[in-house]
């Protein structure tokens, strides 16, 4: 299965723009599964929450959703990309896969970083795993990455491939992604963007270096900071359900939950 990231530099506000440019990369290189980074259309740096209300889409009918799933039946394959939601029940920082066949599965952030709290509202929805093909794939976005507990639900619950839509500003993360596909056996695929957004007072620098991690820790390919890019890895999804260090060793039966709190398994 080839799965692959888009790292772009999203022009802030201009959502038609981005989604066709993110196209334009997708176009260029075939692939089954695509990630696109956490907010990818809107840009990131919203001045106000009525700046995010009027960016914000709804996960089936916006225009986000709608050509993405359009380009996704067309050509056959899966989109996890991150969107602002606007949603009865509130604003949330979303990510959604689309395939332009069934209804988009959405996830809504768990860990709000920043002043990210004082614009959306946190994440009401569980953690979930789509099944696209012969493939099991769980979305995380971007802060989840530093509680390791995300990864390993999504790894018990069967995933084999965690996609991961990203606008990281601290140069933490990519290392974190190689220990948490080692400790869980999984592939994980971080699309990061670049840039710089300076708006109403707050800077932000995008640190690029998206990354595609195999089920070992063994990274397939980091990308530049500064440079759009796009990647194609090539993998087995059927390595991540190996969860053997050795013939001695496995990273499920091996687990003491007996001796840990309820909360921890």
């Amino acid at each position: 299965m080839k799965i692959a990231f888009v790292q772009i530099y999203p022009e802030f506000g201009q959502i038609e723009k981005n989604v066709n440019r993110a196209i334009a990369f997708m176009q260029s290189m075939p692939a089954d599964i695509y990630v696109l980074p956490e907010l990818f259309a809107t840009g990131y740096v919203f001045e106000s929450r009525a700046e995010l209300m009027s960016l914000a889409e709804p996960a089936e009918s916006g225009f986000t959703a709608v050509t993405l799933g359009q380009f996704a039946r067309a050509n056959n394959a899966g989109i996890v990309y991150g969107f602002p939601e606007k949603a009865p029940d509130g604003l949330f920082n979303s990510c959604a896969f689309v395939d332009g066949i069934n209804r988009p599965v959405v996830y809504r952030k768990l860990h709000l970083f920043y002043k990210e709290k004082q614009l959306f509202d946190p994440g009401n929805t569980r953690l979930k795993i789509v099944h696209f093909r012969e493939a099991r794939l769980g979305m995380m976005i971007c802060f989840d990455w530093i509680f390791p507990e995300v990864a390993r639900r999504l790894a018990l619950m069967g995933a084999q491939v965690i996609c991961h839509p990203v606008n990281l500003v601290m140069p933490y993360c990519q290392n974190a992604m190689t220990t948490r596909s080692i400790e869980n056996r999984v592939f994980t695929i971080t699309a990061n963007r670049i840039g710089v957004e300076n708006r109403g007072g707050l800077e932000c620098r995008f640190t690029g270096q998206s990354q595609v991690t195999d089920c070992k820790g063994n990274v397939l390919y980091c990308a530049s900071s500064d440079k759009e890019e796009t990647f194609v890895a090539d993998i087995n999804v059927v390595d991540a359900d190996d969860k053997n260090i050795n013939e001695l060793n496995n990273i499920w039966e091996d687990r003491r939950i007996d001796f840990l709190e309820p909360g921890d398994r």
